[in-house]
């Protein structure tokens, strides 16, 4: 396929703008890793110091793939996103392996995971003693049973479903809104402890918020800092950075991508960045460092609300994490299908989900389909918890999160790493946006990650593995069922590249 040229056939039409794209980015990134994770990282970095600098390092990685991975978006511009890159830089399996991890494990797990959240936090706002007491509402009531809250998770992820099956532009248009709402939120975190230590009237003896608590910024010995606990403390900053290539797979459905998708990557990725970085330094202005790394069955936005507001608060707090949550699970949403869309086209998946709905223009059954194996992983795992054949104890955020680490960061560095291939590969083709500091700011991504899976198998070896031999299932059933496929393009009938133009593809 020639780099930059948009498939005439194709019946996706460009709805999103640059608002949206951007929207589409912070709201897919931002979802529960900004609320629970700085719980991690004060128990495995016990100073302020190292602790941002782990997130930090997070949003360095972040942006240096955003600097790679814009380049190589522009050049293909199509539904699908890594599994188009990984199938032009690597060839056809590559690609079907991307979209069998991707589905099964990643994206599917990820939209059980953010709709499990998103009922327990409206579950913990509707529980809260001061949300009930204040809307008229019995205080002692003990909320949801743990079926209700799953039966909601079903019917919240359906009702999107069917959302963004109507229209592209009611999903980016949802988004738009979400994000704005969460972006609101973090923006509110940041300023409350400033805003506290303003007002506040004389000397106390426990302010509310006070810059004492961020001593002692670093270790006096180095001998107090644990290089396996920085590492296990970076890979959940790196889960809460997760999704910011998430603009590429509905690149197709982008207004002027070879300018709004470097736009929508970078500036969504810096804002994310900032918004990290205020609000952990927020959480430690008012929560004490020892006290956040003991913090158990809460987050660290619920306790630093609670300080701050008292009970009505944590409710507030949990209706920010549920805002935050939905709008991510809306985001997946609305980009997962995308990758089942582009597989049917290419007959690496089941030709209907190469469907468009013919008023809506949407990959509908896709949309579908992937709602619904994510709703069916919520009832699964609730069945297998309840009779023990998963650990009842652990939360089931966890359980869906734990199997997908692994496989997206083997594929999304690979999917990175695609520009060196590409500028090899079509050297003189049209590149509108060119990647800064090319080849030190890829290459830099791509030699860290590995450093990245070695924590990663070091912290969840079982899963791990578990996730590799997933790899190895779907290479078995690509050449069982793909490996001599006759419609398969052949190398030499590949278009000679000729570069896309600055237009084209736009509306």
């Amino acid at each position: 396929m020639k780099p930059g040229t948009p498939d005439p056939s194709s019946r996706l039409v460009r709805e999103l703008g640059p608002f949206m794209a951007i929207a589409i980015v912070i709201g897919t990134v931002i979802g529960s890793g900004v609320f629970k994770k700085p719980q991690l990282v004060a128990e495995k970095v016990p100073f302020f110091g190292p602790a941002a600098l782990v997130w930090v390092m997070g949003g360095v990685l972040a942006l240096l793939g955003a600097l790679a991975l814009a380049e190589v978006v522009v050049l293909y511009p199509k539904a699908g996103g890594n599994y188009v890159f990984l199938r032009e830089g690597y060839g056809r399996m590559a690609g079907f392996l991307w979209g069998w991890v991707e589905f099964f494990f990643i994206r599917g797990g990820s939209l059980a995971a953010l709709a499990t959240v998103f009922a327990e936090s409206l579950n913990n706002m509707l529980a809260n003693p001061a949300f009930r007491q204040s809307v008229g509402a019995d205080p002692s009531s003990a909320g949801l049973s743990p079926w209700e809250q799953r039966w909601l998770t079903v019917a919240v992820i359906l009702g999107l479903a069917i959302i963004n099956v109507r229209g592209v532009r009611w999903g980016g248009a949802l988004q738009v809104f979400i994000t704005t709402v969460k972006v609101g939120s973090l923006l509110t975190i940041m300023v409350l402890p400033f805003a506290f230590m303003a007002l506040a009237k004389g000397p106390s003896e426990a302010p509310p918020a006070d810059p004492a608590r961020l001593q002692p910024i670093w270790p006096n010995s180095w001998s107090e800092f644990s290089l396996p606990g920085a590492g296990a403390a970076l890979f959940g900053v790196l889960f809460a950075y997760h999704g910011w290539m998430n603009i590429a797979p509905v690149a197709e459905e982008v207004r002027n991508p070879h300018r709004n998708l470097p736009l929508s990557l970078l500036g969504g990725t810096l804002t994310v960045i900032f918004l990290y970085l205020g609000a952990n330094l927020a959480y430690y202005l008012v929560v004490p460092q020892p006290e956040m790394a003991g913090l158990s069955n809460t987050s660290v936005a619920t306790e630093f609300s609670m300080r701050l507001l008292g009970p009505i608060g944590a409710a507030l707090a949990a209706a920010a994490l549920m805002c935050s949550t939905f709008g991510a699970l809306n985001g997946n949403l609305l980009v997962g299908p995308r990758l089942l869309y582009a597989m049917g086209e290419d007959r690496l998946a089941p030709r209907f989900l190469a469907a468009v709905h013919p008023r809506f223009h949407t990959p509908a059954t896709a949309i579908m389909i992937m709602g619904s194996w994510a709703a069916f992983l919520i009832v699964a795992v609730a069945v297998l918890t309840q009779i023990e054949i998963l650990p009842p104890n652990k939360a089931h955020f966890d359980i869906f999160t734990d199997f997908a680490m692994f496989g997206a960061i083997i594929f999304e560095t690979a999917a990175v790493a695609t520009i060196f291939v590409f500028r090899s590969k079509y050297p003189d083709a049209e590149r509108p946006y060119r990647c800064w500091g090319y080849p030190w700011v890829p290459a830099l991504y791509v030699a860290t990650m590995p450093v990245v899976l070695v924590m990663v198998f070091l912290a969840q070896p079982i899963e791990s593995l578990i996730g590799v031999g997933f790899i190895a299932l779907g290479t078995v059933v690509y050449f069982m069922c793909f490996g001599e496929r006759k419609d398969a393009p052949a190398p030499e009938a590949e278009e000679s590249p000729v570069g896309p133009s600055p237009t084209s593809g736009a509306s």
